[in-house]
């Protein structure tokens, strides 16, 4: 039997080694940011934490901070969207303007940044859902086959949702 090459994919490889360096969380979100925007694609990327106690999300990571700044929070109200997402630990993809409008208060904003379609995929851990990234760009850009090779990515988020904040 003869072996096969093992090939790493450098996005996710980039990644697994931003979190050796010393500058977190903001090595290991900036180097998400690269990976998933050559990787899947995104005009507006985000990530946020989960606060079971308080039913609050807070942005942690922002690429537009202007429109979106780092330490911005909201009260998630329940519905469909937390059931999934956040409860199930589910992905969401929105297609279009109206299935932003559907789930997001601040959907007029987000169009008026050339997005119209979103992403939101869970950090998981023991269960529970700890955060998201969530990707948007244009109307129909995310499909299916974007959760799986997401995926990764988002639990390579883990070590800095888990760490305490500093």
């Amino acid at each position: 039997m003869t072996r096969t090459t093992a090939k790493a994919d450098p996005w996710l490889v980039s990644v697994a080694a931003a979190q050796s360096e010393m500058d977190q969380p903001d090595a290991l979100f900036a180097a998400l940011d690269r990976a998933l925007k050559s990787a899947i694609g995104h005009k507006l990327f985000t990530i946020l934490t989960y606060e079971d106690a308080t039913g609050e999300a807070a942005r942690v990571y922002s690429n537009l901070p202007g429109p979106y700044p780092t330490g911005g929070r909201k009260r998630l109200a329940p519905g469909p969207w937390t059931e999934a997402v956040l409860d199930r630990g589910e992905a969401y993809i929105g297609r279009t303007q109206d299935d932003l409008r559907n789930v997001f208060s601040d959907h007029q904003l987000i169009v008026s940044l050339g997005c119209e379609s979103v992403l939101n995929m869970p950090v998981r851990w023991r269960g529970r859902t700890l955060g998201s990234l969530n990707l948007l760009h244009e109307a129909h850009w995310y499909g299916e086959d974007d959760v799986a090779a997401c995926l990764p990515f988002a639990q390579l988020t883990l070590p800095a949702l888990l760490a305490p904040a500093s």
